[in-house]
């Protein structure tokens, strides 16, 4: 139905315990919570940066008392919160693309057959915010599973469940986006809808049945999308684009991180030397980005415009913003300079400057990065065969 990336089978890092478990994945409790990484079987402190807890969701966006009106987004405060209004594109403009969107959806299969390239560009230059719900849910596959399985969600609903994932559902519903309207109080459908797409999922799929990580990905939906669809959403989004990531063991991660570093070796290798010459290996800066598909990572504007792309075209928009991040927080050499080693480095990735998580930056540059789609395959061939031969070693 979509351009489709084959995810990536590559060698399983033996130096680093996971700094997130997959069952016991946590957030933090405080603003000045330190985080506990273990890495080449030697524990390495690093204090966070002090920040509006628990809503920690955003690296370096502006912060803000409570306000007595939501932003345009719906949050009242926090990391999150826009206290300028964006500017909006002529109007003219938006029509032009709502029109052109609403006959793309209404005409779907025959375009995604026969003009998926027109499709990915409309994308890429952003979905309409009128359109976005819709869009989202045909682009992600949604609307086929709710077309196949029309009374399976009130089904999982009504099905008992895993008490213990109930229980660790139950536990995480008040940490997911709290300054956000829809889940300001527990009395908030919000907060409701959250807890029936996170159950529903679980006992829908009970190999993977509840991971932490997922629930700020479950909420973001319930932003856009009324619940049942927000579901189906969210099962392609778990069990397509981030297939097998929630798996305990998390092996597929460990390897995108193996293959995350071979692409920044690629495309910013002064980068990669001073990653390598710190020790300061993948997964203690990528495991949000990429187990959230950085939802927990970037500005709210930033991160509607990366999941247009990143719900018509794959993984590969999170590998490309990973190292846009990368290459543009740590390229400077000076800033290299100063970052003199591990926790220096981390604090950097922690809290990239605010230009390089732009919306127009970013977005510009991770799509017009100097990568093809044969460089992901090829550079997954590779790893897929590194990982073969420690599997067979």
């Amino acid at each position: 139905m979509k351009a489709t990336f084959i995810h990536n089978n590559f060698q399983i890092f033996g130096l680093v315990t996971l700094l997130v478990v997959i069952k016991n994945y946590e957030y933090p409790q405080h603003p000045s919570a330190e985080l506990d990484t273990l890495s080449n079987n030697s524990t390495v402190r690093m204090a966070t940066s002090p920040r509006q807890a628990p809503d920690a969701i955003s690296l370096c966006s502006t912060t803000s008392a409570l306000s007595s009106c939501p932003d345009r987004h719906g949050f009242y405060g926090g990391a999150q919160f826009s206290e300028k209004p964006k500017e909006p594109l002529p109007r003219s403009k938006i029509l032009a693309r709502e029109k052109k969107w609403l006959y793309m959806i209404a005409n779907w299969r025959e375009y995604m057959a026969k003009n998926y390239k027109k499709v990915r560009d409309r994308c890429r230059k952003g979905i309409p915010a009128s359109v976005r719900p819709k869009a989202w849910f045909y682009l992600s596959g949604g609307h086929l599973l709710h077309s196949k399985y029309p009374n399976l969600y009130e089904e999982l609903l009504k099905a008992p469940g895993n008490q213990q994932y109930i229980d660790e559902i139950k536990k995480d519903q008040h940490r997911q986006f709290p300054f956000h309207e829809m889940f300001l109080d527990e009395d908030k459908p919000g907060r409701v809808e959250l807890f029936n797409v996170l159950k529903a999922y679980s006992v829908y799929n009970p190999t993977i049945g509840y991971c932490q990580a997922q629930a700020p990905i479950a909420a973001f939906l319930l932003m856009h999308l009324p619940a049942e669809e927000a579901f189906w959403c969210f099962v392609s989004v778990c069990d397509k684009y981030l297939e097998n990531y929630f798996k305990p063991g998390m092996e597929m991660l460990q390897r995108d991180a193996a293959m995350l570093m071979a692409l920044v070796k690629k495309t910013s290798p002064n980068v990669y030397r001073h990653l390598q010459k710190h020790k300061v290996e993948p997964l203690l800066f990528m495991t949000d980005w990429f187990l959230c598909a950085m939802t927990r990572t970037l500005p709210w504007d930033t991160l509607l415009r990366v999941w247009d792309c990143f719900l018509c075209e794959g993984i590969k928009i999170i590998f490309k913003v990973a190292l846009i991040i990368l290459g543009a927080s740590l390229g400077q050499r000076s800033v290299r300079r100063a970052s003199k080693g591990l926790c220096e480095t981390l604090e950097v990735l922690r809290s990239p400057p605010e230009k390089v998580l732009d919306e127009n930056f970013l977005m510009h540059h991770a799509l017009n990065l100097n990568i093809t789609r044969e460089d992901f395959e090829r550079e997954h061939q590779r790893q897929a065969e590194l990982h073969r031969k420690g599997k067979t070693s």
